[in-house]
């Protein structure tokens, strides 16, 4: 009698990809967290400086999974090339363990950051897509929960690495503290692949077709070659804010052609589903440019212009680290995805779960209110610094609007976009992230600190003026995501009814995208 294959839960397999990306991420944040201010203390840049170097880097590292997704889907498998971004990021974390602190050593460990990440960020995610394929109420309870593995990463990382450099900064110098936290993540990112080798049997079954072929060394080298290239484009645009700038315009300009390309060749069924994600695309640009400022503005608000000590009626509680405020972000995010993932359950047995697009509305308008409790909080202030619980509750609701809105990113994609072409679009909405995330560097630079001023009074003023404005264009945002409410619901509900009547494709449409 043949030995019967006992098929695996999504529960595991879902598993599996949610441990490497809390890994993932924990190398990730734990670097991101420090970059900035690494940049102004140990390689001597201004705050405008750091933060475009920093921006231009978020850009490519969010832009690079376009490529990673299209190699996952067409020419080395989807669990192969996430993989292999993992092992990729690990060397790039190691070489920031390296003590060097020039600029140009800094821009190459980042260039490797930037590809590994680009082959492992928009597989992992199409990786959830594939394990619920076709349960759109689960697709977004899931995607929470992944959501909240990246937090969960995040808050243990960026409570450690700036603790870990302050104590080894003590011991054996500056120098030594800030490399070896960084070196931190990479051991984070070696655990995630010693956890992945002993659970990868989960995801056997998952995966896009080149996943079920044998390794085509060629396809290999190429890739690899490319890899490559990519690390001393890198360094360049790094090097050149002229080069970042444009580079910034034409992956907008690509990303817009792309959609409109995808759009153009899709089947009729599938061209509401289409047209909703690019709306929906657009708004998350928007919203990357509030993210962005949580690593630029608010981190160097927390070092200048907050009372880093937290208090409860009285009593001294506990002293934090200024880049550790970032870590509220993580904290709350892990706080709230269960809240949210049971609401989003509740309303699905119901049959009255939001749309994604109403949950998008609801995201800007939390986020609105969170930069303004930081401009209220300077009405508090006493000499000049506001207090930590402020910067507690403008990051409680900064983060549930993340949740209603990055948060559902990928679900959206997942939603709404054919499974042929979700390694493409995955990638390209990580395009859409990368270039909010340079435009949010910009905007973090209208806070710009000139070198001298130490009054607290006086910083004080000008990041509250950028926060209050933010606040004000998140308001804006919020009437533009409800305005176009019914036309996303019309879309959502055509495509709803093609996904239903389950209408074949032309063949020549599925050739279209099945050619490497």
């Amino acid at each position: 009698m043949a030995t019967q294959i006992r098929p695996v839960s999504q529960t595991r397999s879902f598993s599996t990809v949610f441990l490497i990306e809390m890994w993932e991420r924990f190398g990730f944040y734990g670097m991101q967290v420090l970059m900035v201010t690494f940049m102004m203390k140990r390689l001597g840049f201004i705050d405008t400086k750091a933060n475009l170097v920093w921006g231009a880097a978020t850009a490519l590292i969010y832009a690079t999974p376009a490529i990673g997704g299209w190699v996952g889907d067409k020419l080395l498998g989807t669990r192969r090339t996430m993989l292999m971004g993992a092992v990729i990021l690990a060397l790039g974390y190691t070489l920031l363990w390296v003590p060097s602190d020039h600029a140009t050593f800094t821009y190459a460990a980042l260039g490797v950051i930037i590809v590994g990440n680009g082959f492992f960020k928009a597989n992992s995610g199409n990786l959830v897509r594939k394990i619920y394929d076709g349960e759109d109420s689960k697709i977004d309870s899931a995607f929470t929960i992944y959501y909240m593995a990246v937090n969960i990463g995040s808050m243990i990382s960026m409570t450690l690495t700036p603790w870990i450099r302050d104590v080894v900064a003590a011991q054996y110098g500056d120098s030594m503290g800030w490399h070896t936290a960084f070196g931190v993540c990479s051991i984070g990112l070696i655990l995630g692949l010693i956890n992945y080798s002993i659970m990868s049997r989960t995801l056997a079954h998952v995966g896009s077709p080149a996943d079920n072929e044998p390794v085509n060394k060629k396809r290999l080298l190429a890739v690899m070659v490319a890899a490559v290239a990519i690390v001393f484009a890198s360094i360049l645009i790094l090097q050149s804010e002229t080069v970042a700038k444009w580079g910034v315009v034409v992956a907008g300009i690509a990303m817009f052609f792309v959609f409109i390309y995808m759009i153009a060749v899709s089947h009729r069924n599938e061209r509401s589903g289409l047209i909703a994600a690019l709306v929906l695309v657009v708004q998350t640009i928007f919203f990357f440019i509030f993210y962005q400022q949580m690593s630029t503005s608010l981190n160097l608000f927390a070092q200048r212009n907050v009372d880093l000590n937290f208090g409860l009626f009285g009593i001294h509680l506990f002293t934090w680290i200024p880049e550790q405020y970032q870590n509220l972000n993580s904290i709350w995010i892990v706080l709230l995805s269960p809240v949210l993932v049971w609401i989003y359950n509740s309303l699905g047995r119901l049959g009255k779960d939001p749309s994604v697009a109403a949950k998008f509305a609801w995201g800007f308008a939390a986020v609105a209110a969170g930069f303004f409790i930081y401009g209220i909080g300077a009405k508090f202030a006493v000499n000049g610094q506001v207090s930590s619980w402020i910067m507690v509750w403008g990051y409680g609701l900064y983060s549930l609007g993340e949740l209603l809105v990055s948060g559902l990113g990928l679900a959206m994609i997942a939603r709404y976009v054919p499974e042929r072409m979700g390694g493409l679009m995955m990638g390209t909405y990580f395009v859409a992230s990368g270039i909010s995330q340079y435009l949010g560097s910009v905007v973090a630079n209208y806070a710009h600190i000139p070198e001298g001023l130490t009054d607290p009074l006086q910083s004080l003023a000008i990041y509250t003026n950028l926060f209050n404005k933010l606040g004000f264009v998140g308001v804006a945002c919020t009437l533009v995501a409800m305005a176009v409410l019914p036309l996303m619901n019309r879309l959502s509900a055509s495509h709803s009814d093609a996904a239903t009547n389950h209408e074949p494709l032309p063949a020549v449409r599925s050739e279209e995208f099945n050619t490497p």
